[in-house]
């Protein structure tokens, strides 16, 4: 049986997963007008480099580097949400469909967030 610690790493990199399958959808579905393309084209760098460093992380040579991995998601995860924003506040999506992106990014965030303050010994 899976100890808490290895289930809560399985279950997070199935959110993510979940989350990037989501993203792809989503940028399928935006407007194709030259805005919206280049918005997208940025967020679908930052939104898939969430879980490709998370991956890359799991094979880290040394504490230090996993901790960058984290730290280089957690900064994609951010710079998502001000995509996910711009595309919301310029029209180009709707508030509703934009929300469950920014909530999703901000729960993603904190466990990132918490994670590096942990391995940094700072909690």
């Amino acid at each position: 049986m899976q100890n808490d610690k290895s289930k809560f790493k399985n279950e997070f990199k199935k959110r993510l997963y979940t989350f990037t399958l989501k993203l792809i959808v989503f940028l399928d579905n935006l407007p194709s007008d030259n805005v919206s393309r280049r918005i997208g084209d940025q967020l679908l760098r930052s939104g898939t480099s969430i879980l490709g460093n998370y991956i890359e992380g799991q094979a880290a040579s040394s504490k230090k580097d996993f901790t960058n991995f984290f730290n280089t998601s957690l900064k994609s995860a951010n710079e998502s949400k001000l995509w996910f924003a711009l595309l919301r506040d310029s029209k180009r999506a709707t508030s509703e469909k934009v929300e469950w992106f920014l909530k999703e990014l901000n729960e993603i965030s904190n466990i990132f967030g918490s994670s590096i303050l942990t391995l940094k010994g700072k909690k």
